[in-house]
């Protein structure tokens, strides 16, 4: 019986290994608008893509949070500053923007044909869309296969390595590498 040594891997040794990794400034930014996106931070997420440079992947999606922005003044009584805004930025989706500019006509705007804009499902619609997209088109489609991967890589490292091993995929939870 041949005895084989592996190598062993701390939990620190591990971990410093885990910060040398180089994420893209690129894919940062893609993660921190899709939280602010996700979470309906609209202003934040308005800030974030005028600074960064990251656009919305999706354009249905940019309007309803623009769209959200601009109910938001009317709700707030800032007229003029709705007005300026849905010109310069909504002109693409001129049918739901027509909609929404409507509550301007009316003075009682919670009992108008379009009071529907007012209710809290409006708020949500960008946070569901977002988080729809989200999990249909990345975590639906990467997922599975990001995670077979990791088994497959954990597997062939376990010839060579005791290391802090991931044990349960749904928490992450890592086991220490028996000494």
């Amino acid at each position: 019986m041949q005895a084989t040594s592996k190598k062993v891997i701390t939990r620190d040794e591990w971990e410093k290994k885990l910060n040398d990794v180089k994420i893209r400034k690129e894919d940062m930014n893609k993660l921190v608008m899709n939280f602010l996106v996700t979470e309906g931070y609209v202003d934040a997420a308005e800030k974030f893509r005028m600074e960064s440079g990251t656009e919305h992947t999706n354009p249905q999606l940019f309007f309803h949070l623009q769209q959200q922005r601009l109910i938001e003044l009317i709700r707030n009584g800032k007229v003029e500053e709705a007005l300026e805004f849905a010109q310069e930025e909504l002109q693409s989706f001129l049918e739901e923007l027509e909609r929404t500019v409507a509550l301007l006509a009316f003075e009682d705007v919670k009992n108008s044909p379009v009071s529907d804009l007012l209710d809290i499902s409006q708020r949500l619609k960008p946070q569901v869309m977002s988080m729809l997209q989200f999990l249909q088109v990345k975590a639906m489609k990467k997922l599975p296969s990001l995670l077979r991967m990791l088994l497959w890589a954990q597997n062939q490292l376990d010839e060579k390595a005791a290391y802090p091993r991931i044990t349960d995929l749904f928490t992450a939870t890592l086991e220490d590498p028996a000494i």
